[in-house]
C-alpha cells in the first residue's frame, strides 16, 4: 500500500504523470455548473490526498498535479455584408463595426474565464490556464484536446431536446462522439433531477 510519503516523493522526483483537465467555459450557467461539479467532484479527491505536513509544495507551479484548462471558443465574426433587398442589394459592414464587435466578444471571454478562474482560487494542487478559440466551438474543444493531450474533457449539457439538437447541434454530442479522449459530461441539476 502506497503512502502519503510515498507519493509526494514520487511527485517530487517526477514519477507522477501530470494531468490536463479540460472544461469547455460559455455563457450557459450549465457549463459553469461543469466547472463547479468538477471541482467539487474530482478535484475535491486530490486535494483530499495532498501532503498536508508539506503546504509550500503547494504553492509551486512545478509541484502541481493537475493543469485545468478553461476554454471558451468565440464564434468567428465575418459578416462583411448584409442583404439589403431584392435584386442583391446590399449593405456592407463599415470595418469599425466589425472591430467593435471583435472587441466585445475579447470582453465577454474574458470575462467569463475570470469569473471561472475565480471559481478555482481554493483548490490546491492545481494550476489554471485560461484559453480562448475563434471558431466552431465543437471541432475548436475537441481539437484543442487532441493537440493539448488534454487526459479528461468536461462539458456541461444543455439539454437542447432532440428538435432543437437536430438543427443547432450539441457540442457535448459531438464532443463525446469525436475527442480522443475520455469526456465527461455533466448535466445540470434541473436535467439531473429528471
Amino acid at each position: 500500500m502506497e503512502t502519503e510519503k510515498g507519493k509526494l516523493v514520487a511527485q517530487q522526483e517526477g514519477l507522477v504523470k501530470k494531468k490536463r483537465i479540460m472544461v469547455g467555459i460559455d455563457e450557459s450557467d450549465e457549463s459553469f455548473h461543469g466547472l463547479q461539479w468538477t471541482l467539487d467532484n474530482l478535484f475535491g479527491c486530490i486535494t483530499a490526498t495532498a501532503a498536508p505536513e508539506q503546504p509550500e509544495a503547494n504553492d509551486e507551479a512545478g509541484s502541481r498535479l493537475i493543469t485545468l484548462s478553461l476554454v471558451h471558443v468565440q464564434q468567428a465574426f465575418h459578416l462583411h455584408y448584409v442583404p439589403a433587398g431584392p435584386g442583391g442589394t446590399a449593405f456592407y459592414i463599415p470595418s469599425s463595426v466589425e472591430e467593435s464587435i471583435k472587441k466585445a466578444q475579447q470582453q465577454i471571454a474574458k470575462a467569463l474565464l475570470s469569473r471561472a478562474s475565480n471559481m478555482c482560487k481554493d483548490k490546491m494542487n492545481i494550476e489554471v490556464e485560461t484559453l480562448v478559440f475563434e471558431g466552431d466551438p465543437k471541432e475548436k474543444i475537441c481539437r484543442a484536446a487532441q493537440e493539448m493531450h488534454v487526459d479528461l474533457l468536461v462539458v456541461g449539457s444543455r439539454n437542447l431536446g432532440k428538435f432543437k439538437r437536430a438543427f443547432l447541434g450539441s457540442v457535448s454530442d459531438y464532443c463525446a462522439q469525436h475527442a480522443n479522449c475520455p469526456v465527461l459530461i455533466v448535466k445540470s441539476p434541473k436535467e439531473a433531477s429528471k
